[in-house]
């Protein structure tokens, strides 16, 4: 089918707090894209979340991992609320997808977009790529805690490492890293995790082995952090574990303005699986249903989604649409400005309409 005749069907998870509101800033700026871009999307609204969890005791149906898979992607917003913990949401909806549908890339881009200001005082332009292990490490199933309540009670958590899972990652942040500067940070902590991580390590050094363009340098978890605030601009692409990744990319979006303006994707890149994408910030629920909320990260991810879906161009109009916004002095709160999610919306919504399809290609 050619990119003038697609028609793609997306399942949206709007989610808690203030995810239906930046949810509906995102759909709106990509149905507004489709006409000069020559898509269409049918979105397929899931009502899941923590209100279903209320209704029913689980986060999303029986059944609802067969329903998405039908689907082309999954664009999913904040999930969360106070009065649930946090594992009965997590294990039971983000990290079910990820897993089912083999989602074993979490890529997390951070760049210092125009009118956002670091924290830092010379931050530079910062322009990172976390590339994060997605389904195994040290976020398993693994474990169990014994003697509940007693004075000797005790929990175990392992951490599951596989020579193929860290081979699939590997070539695809390798990958990432030629196309780029060609450097490569793979974070490890092997001086002080005995088995899995001098393994990560092995495994890394020889996928990486014999790629022209690339230069790989190994680096301990807690040097990386502080290189991340003290030179930034010294990093390009990281490769992490579950854990590593988890921790890395939040900290590279804060030391770029805001993790209120991240994105995510989770993918399956031999896309036999949809893959999802969402933005990372909190459900925020102190502030949901006033109109104070950041799009930005969830229409970066829908951004990410047109990318994945071959739609490049598309992707292109949508961040420059954003970030034009950005430029122009149209924020919200968070990033220092008075604009409410509907204005910033509607100031991104104008600059989608007039794009030259031409010009974004």
């Amino acid at each position: 089918m050619s990119a003038a005749e697609s028609t793609y069907s997306i399942d949206v998870i709007a989610g808690d707090g203030i995810g239906p509101e930046v949810m509906s800033a995102a759909v709106a700026c990509v149905d507004a894209l489709g006409p000069a871009f020559g898509y269409t999307v049918q979105w397929r609204i899931r009502d899941w979340g923590s209100g279903y969890y209320r209704r029913h005791g689980r986060m999303m149906p029986a059944d609802g991992l067969d329903q998405l898979a039908t689907g082309d992607a999954i664009l999913l917003g904040a999930v969360g609320t106070p009065d649930i913990a946090d594992d009965a949401s997590l294990w039971g909806l983000l990290i079910p997808i990820r897993r089912h549908f083999d989602q074993y890339v979490n890529l997390r881009p951070v760049r210092l977009l125009p009118g956002v200001t670091s924290p830092l005082a010379d931050a530079g332009q910062v322009d990172i790529l976390v590339v994060r292990e997605n389904t195994e490490g040290e976020y398993s199933e693994i474990g169990g805690r014994i003697h509940r309540g007693q004075p000797g009670e005790a929990a175990i958590q392992e951490a599951v490492f596989t020579r193929a899972g860290i081979t699939r990652v590997s070539e695809y942040a390798i990958d990432q890293a030629v196309r780029r500067k060609g450097h490569l940070i793979s974070a490890t902590k092997s001086n002080g995790i005995i088995h899995t991580m001098p393994f990560w390590d092995q495994v890394v050094e020889e996928t990486a082995a014999g790629r022209t363009g690339l230069t790989l340098e190994k680096v301990l978890i807690d040097a990386l952090a502080a290189r991340l605030v003290l030179n930034p601009r010294s990093v390009d692409v990281i490769l992490a574990s579950n854990l590593f990744g988890d921790i890395l990319s939040d900290l590279a979006a804060a030391v770029a303005g805001s993790i209120g303006v991240a994105p995510s994707a989770n993918l399956n890149p031999p896309r036999r699986h949809p893959s999802m994408f969402e933005s990372v910030h909190g459900s925020a629920p102190d502030i949901a249903g006033q109109g104070l909320a950041n799009p930005v990260g969830q229409m970066w991810a829908a951004a990410m989604m047109l990318d994945h879906l071959g739609q490049p161009a598309a992707t292109s109009a949508l961040t420059a649409s954003f970030e034009s916004a950005l430029q122009s002095g149209t924020r919200t709160r968070d990033l220092g400005g008075t604009a409410s999610t509907a204005q910033f919306t509607d100031a991104v919504l104008e600059q989608c309409r007039t794009v030259n399809p031409a010009a974004a290609a």
